[in-house]
């Protein structure tokens, strides 16, 4: 071993030799457009082999029980069902719009390194504070659609968490390995899919809860 490998920091020779991976401009540019072509060859696909959900025309004088915004707004009206309208069409999306804009700005996990890496202790008190305080926050207005996802989020982030020195490639230890983006994007797709989901096909007449299989 030569001096300057015994003055070499353990680990950095290794980090040092495992180059970031990464793509020209121009290889990235090509991908997204043969993925932007297999997608429109897919949806004209769809298009072609079912006709869309249409119902009959307007009628002024007969507004349908319930009236249903479009899929890509549903989990609005479901957010608009349980807060009041400026919490739930002004502030509750400013917070979103807001957070994506501030976020970034902080050096917070943005390496893509394991999240319980550091200070692991602490980060599960935030996760423990977080989680209690959407827990209250939706149980005070009956908000159990969109609690279910915190509450399967931060199970899994318990679970990563006990699992992040785990060595192999299962499971766990995958789930373990995962930065605070990914948790982030997880909790909001999940938000968004439920709270869609539930609107679509659980609301019935004055938006009351209804089994889809029940008449």
């Amino acid at each position: 071993m030569t001096g300057s490998e015994r003055d070499m920091p353990a680990g950095e020779g290794k980090a040092s030799s495992q180059e970031e991976h990464t793509l020209p401009y121009w290889e990235l540019l090509f991908r997204e457009v043969i993925a932007i072509e297999v997608l429109a060859v897919v949806l004209v696909w769809i298009a072609l082999r079912w006709n869309a959900p249409l119902e009959q025309l307007a009628d002024p004088t007969h507004t349908p029980n319930p009236a249903k915004a479009p899929w890509y707004f549903t989990g609005l009206q479901e957010l608009l069902h349980y807060f009041p309208p400026f919490v739930a069409g002004i502030i509750l999306p400013g917070l979103i719009v807001l957070a994506l804009i501030v976020i970034p700005f902080f050096n917070v996990n943005i390496k893509g390194e394991n999240l319980w890496a550091r200070n692991k202790t602490a980060r599960l008190w935030t996760l423990g504070i977080v989680v209690a305080a959407l827990t209250v926050l939706f149980i005070r207005f009956d908000a159990w659609d969109p609690l279910l996802p915190v509450w399967i989020v931060g199970s899994f982030m318990v679970v990563a968490a006990l699992n992040s020195n785990r060595p192999g490639k299962g499971f766990r230890s995958w789930l373990g390995s995962k930065p605070l983006s990914f948790w982030i994007m997880t909790w909001f797709l999940m938000e968004a899919a439920t709270l869609t989901a539930v609107g679509t096909f659980f609301r019935g007449p004055g938006w009351s809860w209804v089994w889809p299989w029940r008449s």
